[in-house]
């Protein structure tokens, strides 16, 4: 059997094979350990910086901060608030996610 982390590296691996332009990923290192989830972020820093899209789906704000150029926050089904990254605070975002601001 493979790992959480392990399992993720082939998704990962057999997706980027298929040449994709777009990719989403949902909570992609949910459940990793460190080493597993520095690799997918590396991974997915990697497809940004070759132009690919990356839709990422994550309630872990670090990984949205360290990820993200544009950031959309929705709150009970409703996008109600979008940031660039340069504005985004872990306050903020955490404010827009409990449907404060």
């Amino acid at each position: 059997y493979l790992s959480g982390g392990n399992q993720q590296k082939i998704i990962a691996g057999r997706e980027i094979l298929k040449g994709a332009e777009v990719f989403v990923a949902s909570q992609p290192t949910r459940g990793l350990d460190v080493a597993s989830t520095e690799y997918i972020r590396k991974l997915l820093l990697e497809l940004r910086d070759q132009g690919k899209a990356i839709l990422l789906v994550s309630t872990d704000l670090d990984e949205i901060l360290q990820l993200s150029d544009r950031i959309a926050v929705m709150y009970e089904g409703k996008i109600i608030g979008e940031l660039e990254r340069g504005e985004a605070t872990m306050e903020k975002l955490g404010l827009l996610m409990g449907g404060v601001a």
